[in-house]
């Protein structure tokens, strides 16, 4: 599997409705020791990570995560933009996601997620 493929699956999770088919989905591109981190919340492990989507997806009926951006990638290491986008279509500013890759088995082993633009330094 690419890693392109790798990075749009775990998107879809992040859009899956249904707890046990996100856990199939996170099965196949996420280490079982998964490390999550964004500026709301610090997840270990698969399972939580399966529990910590269906609560964020709770408080947004109907939306999707949409991966906004080419993937910049080295070493073991990527990047990547995201897009809230509602169920009306309207869209929230874009995230940033940073991940680690097992490099034996091409699964993210942490992602660390910013959201929003990033601030002007000048």
């Amino acid at each position: 599997m690419t890693l392109e493929e790798t990075i749009d699956i775990y998107c879809a999770a992040w859009s899956e409705r249904d707890p046990a088919f996100r856990r199939e989905l996170l099965d196949r591109v996420v280490t079982i020791d998964i490390r999550y981190t964004d500026p709301e919340t610090d997840v270990r492990g698969r399972a939580d990570l399966v529990d910590h989507i269906s609560g964020v997806l709770a408080g947004r009926v109907g939306a999707k995560i949409v991966r906004s951006s080419e993937i910049d990638a080295h070493h073991d290491m990527a990047r990547f933009a995201w897009r809230l986008v509602k169920a009306d279509g309207t869209a929230l500013p874009d995230g940033l996601d940073i991940v680690s890759i097992d490099e034996q088995s091409g699964k993210l082993k942490a992602v660390l997620g910013f959201f929003g633009p990033l601030k002007d330094g000048t």
